[in-house]
C-alpha cells in the first residue's frame, strides 16, 4: 500500500511554538515535487518534544494541507500502549491515512511483548499501520519472525520502515512477507541498495530540503532505470551522510533555516549545531549543488 517516497517531516518551530506558518508551505513544496506522502510527528518532527495537543494539531494541519494530494502518515508509536492506541485512534479521528508505530523504546520488550504491544495497537484501529523498527534509537529490534507472526495476524499491518541498516534483513522479509506488505528504508543512505533487493521505497529525511531529487532516485530504480538511480545516489549520498553529522533533524533543520524556510530552532534536550560540524554541512551542500 505504501510506496515511494514519504518525508519524514520536521517540525517547525519559532519562539518556542509551533510555526505552522512553515509547515503549511514545506508540505506545499512537498507535494509540488511529486512526494507520495508525509509523515507528521515522527522522530524527525522532535515528537518527543511535542505536547499531546501540538501533535494532534501538526497532524489535523498535514491532512488538511494535503487534501488527499498525497498520504499523511502520523506518527503514534509510544513505550506505552495505552498511550500507542489512544495516539493512533485520535490519528484515525483527524483524517490520517495511516499509521506509523515505532517500536517501544527504553523499556526493551521481548518478541513476544512487541507481537502483542502492536497487535493490541492494530486490532484497536482500522487505519494501516506502517511497523517502524530502529533498534539503534529503541534498544529492541522487531525480529522478522515477529513481523511474520503480526503479518499473519493483523490484516491492517501492511508496511514496515525497516532502519536497522542490514540489507540482509531486508532481504529476508522480502522473502517471507507477501507481495503486497512493502517495505521501506529507514536510512536515506541506503534507499538504493534495499530496493536492490526488494524494498519499495524511503521515509526519508533529506527530502525535507530536496524531494524532487529523492523522488527521482526513487522513480528511476522502480522505472528499470539502474543507472540513473545509481547516479543519483552518488550525487546524493554525502549529504545523506553530513545531515547526520550531529543528532537529527539538527542538521536538516540547520540547513533549511540557511534556506530562509523556517527558523532552525529545535527543542531541548537537542540544540544547535557545532561550527566545526556547520561548516561541514555548508559543504556538503555546496557540493551536492555544483553536482546537479
Amino acid at each position: 500500500m505504501f510506496r515511494g517516497t514519504f518525508t519524514a517531516l520536521v517540525t517547525p518551530f519559532r519562539n518556542g511554538s509551533v510555526d505552522f506558518t512553515a509547515l503549511g508551505k514545506l508540505i506545499e513544496a512537498q507535494i509540488a515535487a511529486g512526494i507520495s506522502g508525509v509523515v507528521a510527528v515522527g522522530t524527525t518532527g522532535e515528537s518527543p518534544t511535542l505536547t499531546h495537543d501540538e501533535r494532534e494539531t501538526v497532524i489535523r494541519t498535514a491532512v488538511e494541507i494535503a487534501k488527499g494530494r498525497c498520504a499523511v502518515l502520523a506518527g503514534t508509536g509510544s513505550y506505552s500502549t495505552r498511550d500507542a492506541i489512544d495516539a493512533t485512534q485520535r490519528a484515525g479521528k483527524l483524517g490520517a491515512d495511516g499509521a506509523l508505530i515505532v517500536a517501544p523504546y527504553y523499556n526493551k520488550p521481548s518478541q513476544e511483548g512487541l507481537f502483542r504491544h502492536f497487535r493490541a495497537i492494530a486490532e484497536s484501529t482500522s487505519l494501516p499501520i506502517t511497523l517502524y523498527n530502529i533498534p539503534g534509537r529503541c534498544s529492541v529490534d522487531v525480529g522478522a519472525d515477529t513481523v511474520v507472526r503480526l503479518t499473519e495476524t493483523c490484516r491492517n499491518i501492511v508496511s514496515i520502515k525497516e532502519a536497522s541498516g542490514s540489507v540482509e534483513r531486508v532481504s529476508e522479509l522480502r522473502g517471507r512477507l507477501p507481495d503486497e506488505f512493502t517495505i521501506l528504508s529507514g536510512d536515506d543512505s541506503l534507499t538504493l541498495p534495499f530496493m536492490v533487493v526488494g524494498a519499495v521505497g524511503v521515509v526519508s529525511v533529506a527530502s525535507n530540503l530536496f524531494p524532487a531529487e529523492v523522488c527521482s532516485l526513487v522513480r528511476a530504480f522502480e522505472s528499470g532505470e539502474a543507472k540513473t538511480a545509481e547516479k543519483l545516489h552518488r550525487q546524493l549520498f554525502p549529504l545523506f551522510k553530513a545531515l547526520f553529522i550531529e543528532p537529527n533533524p539538527v542538521p536538516v533543520k540547520t540547513a533549511l533555516g540557511w534556506r530562509g524556510a523556517m527558523s532552525d530552532e529545535v527543542r531541548l534536550p537537542l540544540c544547535e549545531m557545532s561550527e566545526t560540524n556547520q561548516a561541514r554541512l555548508r559543504k556538503a551542500l555546496d557540493e551536492f549543488e555544483h553536482s546537479r
